[in-house]
C-alpha cells in the first residue's frame, strides 16, 4: 500500500518540518489565548455548527459534526462552554472518547461567513439537571452536554473556507456530481439484500424524526 512505503521516508521531527516553512507572522503566534473574549463569544453565539475532534484513550481519533440553532453551544464563563447533546446515531463515540481521555478540540463554523474558531482545552461529560436546564436544546431536552474548559482559543484566518468557495453557490460542483448519502450507505453496509430504496426510505425517516 502507497501509506506503507510513504512510512519509510516520512519527516520524524518538527524540526524538520519546520525547515521547509518560513516563520510564521508574530501575529498568528500571538493571538491563541486561553480565554474567550467578548468578540469570541459573540462569535460562538452566530454559530450554528461546530465540529469536535476527540480520540480515545488507545490514540484512535474522531471528528464529529454538531449542529443547532446559533448559539446552540452556551458560553458560561471565560474559560467555559457547554455543548447540549442532540439526537444523532447513539454510538456515543465523542462522549466515549471525552470520557477516556478529557480532551477535545472544537472548531465553529457561520455559515456564509468565512472566520472560523477554533478551542481546544479539557472537556468532561455531565448530566447534573440544572446545568442541562440553562442549555438550547437541539429539539428536545438534552441528556447529557459536553463541558469544556477552554486552553486555547484561536481565530483562523479566512483563507481556507475562500480557497473552497464554500459559502458561493455558483462556484459548487452540481449535485449529481456526488454520490448521495444512500449510495454511500448502502455500499458501506454491505448487507445481502438491502435495496437502495430501504436505504433511502430509512433516512427519509430519520431525517423526519431528527429531533426525537
Amino acid at each position: 500500500m502507497f501509506f506503507e512505503s510513504c512510512r519509510a521516508d516520512a519527516l520524524t521531527s518538527p524540526e524538520q518540518v519546520r525547515e521547509l516553512y518560513p516563520q510564521p507572522n508574530p501575529h498568528a503566534l500571538r493571538k491563541g489565548t486561553d480565554r474567550l473574549t467578548e468578540e469570541t463569544r459573540a462569535l460562538i453565539g452566530c454559530s450554528p455548527l461546530v465540529f469536535i475532534g476527540s480520540a480515545d484513550a488507545e490514540g484512535p481519533a474522531d471528528v464529529t459534526p454538531r449542529g443547532g440553532p446559533a448559539g446552540f453551544v452556551s458560553v458560561l464563563d471565560e474559560r467555559t462552554l457547554v455543548i447540549p447533546d442532540a439526537t444523532g446515531n447513539k454510538r456515543l463515540d465523542t462522549l466515549h472518547n471525552v470520557l477516556e481521555t478529557g480532551r477535545v478540540g472544537l472548531l465553529f463554523l457561520v455559515p456564509g461567513r468565512p472566520t472560523t474558531l477554533r478551542v481546544n482545552g479539557g472537556a468532561c461529560a455531565s448530566a447534573r439537571p440544572e446545568l442541562l436546564a440553562r442549555l438550547t436544546p437541539v429539539g428536545k431536552p438534552p441528556v447529557t452536554a459536553i463541558v469544556v474548559h477552554a486552553e486555547q482559543v484561536y481565530p483562523h484566518c479566512p483563507k481556507s473556507l475562500m480557497r473552497a468557495n464554500a459559502w458561493q453557490p455558483e462556484r459548487w460542483l452540481p449535485a449529481d456530481a456526488q454520490p448521495t448519502s444512500a449510495e454511500v450507505t448502502l455500499t458501506q453496509l454491505d448487507l445481502p439484500g438491502l435495496t437502495m430504496d430501504q436505504v433511502e426510505e430509512a433516512e427519509r425517516e430519520s431525517l423526519r424524526l431528527r429531533y426525537e
